[in-house]
């Protein structure tokens, strides 16, 4: 195994890496969703390994769908009201590894961010989903490249 600047634990045949599409099966989700995601993911593989991000038939690939997208009152106050609302992303990655078939998996990872119950989801769903993909992906890239 070869280790690199982040600790990523990459076998040293590896040379390339794919993300394909994920698309999104959760309703109510943005149209957005699925391109920001999977973006966000290449960049985190391309920013954070030496591999190449090809299209196809790489030595990693990442495949999955968007499969949740909720928002729900959470931090209930005694005037039933909600302070905070969460809104939740669940992702189905499938990860395949060329070279060492006990590193594949598929697995469902789910990340939330709070907001405040006074602002619209409309306003700052965007900036939520970003920061909800950068602890997704960090997740992800954590379980096929550093082993948790």
């Amino acid at each position: 195994m070869r280790y690199g600047f982040n600790g990523a634990t990459i076998p040293p045949e590896a040379k390339t890496v794919a993300v394909q599409y994920f698309q999104t099966t959760a309703t109510l989700a943005p149209p957005t969703l699925s391109q920001a995601f999977t973006e966000a993911l290449k960049d985190r593989m391309s920013s954070q390994t030496r591999l190449a991000l090809v299209s196809r038939q790489a030595d990693l690939n990442f495949e999955g769908s968007v499969t949740g997208y909720s928002t729900a009152p959470i931090a209930i106050q005694s005037t039933d009201q909600a302070a905070l609302n969460r809104l939740t992303i669940s992702v189905n990655v499938k990860y395949t590894c060329s070279f060492d078939e006990k590193k594949n998996f598929e697995q469902t990872f789910s990340r939330f961010a709070d907001y405040n119950s006074s602002q619209s989801i409309s306003s700052i769903e965007d900036q939520l989903i970003r920061d909800i993909n950068e602890q997704l992906t960090l997740d992800i890239f954590n379980r096929a490249l550093n082993d948790w």
